[in-house]
């Protein structure tokens, strides 16, 4: 049996109360927990807990909102979103974040899918938002805009706030917290869109609990400040950065999205001491010359997860600015971390031992559970562990074991100390720095150009950006010239049609056919094989 850290006491609440209904807490109402670093506009705790209720009331009272009701919420990061994620809880609904690089097809599926009665979202994705709501069905009065930017003819999401003068005998709606969800997280599929990954108020809670277990050993309200850059929709940056600064207290700068001279000029401005992120910031503290153009030293400490990083990477940030990086893991299904680094320097380049709670084993092909030190398939069971894929029985059954664990797909192994090594995938997910990439999802929307006759699409690394891109592999329609140009116009075709992170940064290659097995299956191993130590020339995107 694999490592397993002490348990520890989580209680079966929902979040809401998990967060504002606490028996106590270290810190004062008046803490600032989110600000926003250009307008200064930031919520205390206690105007937090206050703007949640007259929301939820609001919902109530004004659109008849009833228990289970879907917001999606379509947005970049901003400070308004906990208030209103935990105000929809208040009121008994489930929130369901999505990615604002998303193009209409892909909104139009993650609202159909979620069964989203409201859509909130910000003035400059609008276009998007429109068009999306009107093709899913969601009228233009539930389009609602958060943020500091209104628009004439649609509703603001403050119009909605109830104040405590009309509250009467109204309350928080009634939660089981092992049963209700709370969220509707999209996440790749092997096989085509994404599947809504089902959390409950307990998963949530259960992992906020947890992390806590490990980060309270280092970090203080009074101490320390966040830098809140990952994206509010993404789980890592849900849980990590909507949820534990109101948890722990901490007060955290929150920026849209992320740019390099801005990041570093709110380190220096704020004096910010931690920061969670994904591995190309790290890449940028490492490498990147801007950072000499700042004062960082408050930054003692970056948690990185969603992609491994190399000790290199580690040892130059903390060379160059005395910066310790420590690792973490998780996914969407297990809400998210499950893995931590209690150090950066114990276990270096693992992604540190599991978090209280949960039972870790690593399964040989048969499904045999394999000795300490030897590589297997990561399976995980625990309270933080979801309660299945959204309006896919199937997905959830290929996914889960009878007696509750989830086969994640990753390949590692634990050593002597409990340190978890991630060095494969099972599952034919791409990663692109920290982003889930389906091949299949591209290779469907490659099949609709007139230049493909068939396509394959897998993962092909970049060295420089120490991530993994997608690469097609194509054979083109009979009369279509094998040329560069030929290429470009099948990449931008691709790039029109998906969010950013989907685009085909490893370019084009041609093929002269797609391997496939005798039901059909694209042996993707076949081109991964052929491709190996692939010299990426990469697509200008």
């Amino acid at each position: 049996m694999a490592y397993r850290a002490p348990e520890i006491e989580i209680p079966k609440v929902d979040i809401w109360s998990a967060i504002f209904d606490r028996a106590s807490k270290p810190f004062p109402d008046s803490q600032i927990i989110y600000q926003n670093p250009d307008t200064g506009r930031h919520y205390t705790f206690s105007y937090l807990r206050e703007t949640t209720i007259s929301f939820g009331r609001g919902l109530r009272r004004k659109w008849a909102w009833k228990k289970n009701d879907v917001l999606a919420l379509f947005a970049q990061n901003c400070i308004d979103t906990p208030a209103i994620t935990w105000g929809v809880h208040w009121a008994g609904g489930i929130v369901s974040p999505a990615n604002p690089a998303y193009t209409v097809r892909e909104l139009v599926h993650h609202l159909k899918d979620s069964g989203a009665r409201a859509l909130f979202t910000q003035k400059n994705l609008l276009p998007v938002a429109m068009k999306a709501a009107e093709e899913a069905g969601i009228k233009k009065e539930c389009v609602i805009l958060i943020g500091d930017e209104e628009e004439r003819g649609l509703g603001y999401w403050r119009e909605l706030l109830v104040g405590s003068e009309e509250e009467g005998k109204e309350g928080k709606e009634v939660i089981n917290a092992e049963k209700d969800l709370a969220f509707l997280v999209y996440s790749s599929g092997t096989t085509g869109l994404p599947k809504g990954v089902m959390l409950s108020h307990y998963n949530v809670v259960s992992d906020m609990y947890m992390v806590h277990s490990s980060e309270s050993t280092f970090l203080h309200w009074k101490d320390d400040s966040l830098l809140s850059v990952l994206p509010y929709y993404h789980i890592y940056g849900l849980q990590c950065l909507v949820h534990f600064p109101a948890f722990f207290g901490l007060k955290s700068i929150v920026m849209t999205s992320f740019d390099l001279n801005k990041f570093c000029q709110i380190i220096q401005d704020h004096k910010i001491t931690y920061t969670y992120v994904a591995p190309p910031v790290v890449l940028h503290l490492a490498k990147s010359p801007v950072v000499e153009k700042y004062d960082l030293r408050s930054l003692r400490m970056i948690t990185s997860g969603a992609a491994p990083l190399s000790k290199e990477l580690i040892f130059k940030v903390h060379e160059r600015l005395g910066t310790e990086v420590k690792q973490a893991y998780g996914l969407s299904e297990t809400s998210p971390v499950t893995h931590m680094q209690k150090k950066w320097n114990l276990g270096l380049g693992s992604n540190g031992p599991p978090l209280p709670n949960l039972v870790v084993k690593f399964m040989s092909p048969e499904g045999v559970e394999v000795p300490l030190g030897k590589e297997g398939e990561l399976w995980i069971k625990g309270p933080s562990t979801f309660l299945g894929y959204h309006n896919n029985e199937a997905a959830t059954k290929s996914s889960m074991t009878p007696d509750g664990f989830f086969k994640t797909g990753d390949i590692g192994y634990e050593d002597k100390d409990g340190n978890m090594w991630i060095t494969d995938r099972v599952k034919e997910l791409i990663k692109y720095k920290g982003f889930q990439v389906a091949p299949a999802e591209l290779e469907g929307v490659l099949a609709g150009c007139e230049l493909v006759d068939d396509v394959a699409v897998i993962g092909v690394q970049d060295e420089e950006m120490h991530t993994e891109v997608p690469m097609a592999c194509v054979v083109p329609k009979q009369g279509v010239e094998r040329d560069q140009e030929a290429k470009r116009r099948i990449v931008e075709w691709v790039h029109e049609r998906v969010a950013g992170h989907k685009r085909l940064r490893g370019g084009v290659e041609w093929v002269e056919e797609v391997p496939k097995s005798a039901s059909g299956k694209i042996l993707r191993r076949v081109l991964k094989e052929k491709f190996k130590g692939y010299k990426l020339v990469k697509a200008k995107l």
